[in-house]
């Protein structure tokens, strides 16, 4: 796992669990669960973008529009870390 600046993503932290150090919202979900649930929208409805598709995620996970903004940030500078815990999962439920 990256060292992440905690000013620039404040309430993600970083989780021990049993792969390892994650990125999660506190006191919420893992950062890879943000981004399939983000997945899964747009395979759903590919023309959400934008304002739109924070708005689908705020729906569908119950998550505040700061915490789907910090988590698609996030994203945005550690794509090769959450796509590997993805692809992780996504193998461990075949």
């Amino acid at each position: 796992m990256s060292r992440y600046d905690g000013a620039k993503y404040p309430g993600i932290l970083l989780r021990d669990g049993s792969t390892g150090q994650q990125a999660a919202l506190a006191g919420g979900p893992e950062l890879w669960e943000v981004i399939a649930a983000q997945r899964a929208i747009k395979a759903a409805s590919p023309e959400l973008d934008g304002d739109e598709l924070v708005t689908e995620m705020m729906a569908s996970t119950g998550l505040a529009r700061h915490s789907v903004e910090v988590a698609l940030r996030y994203y945005a500078d550690h794509q090769a870390e959450i796509d590997e815990r993805i692809a992780a999962n996504e193998g461990d439920a075949a």
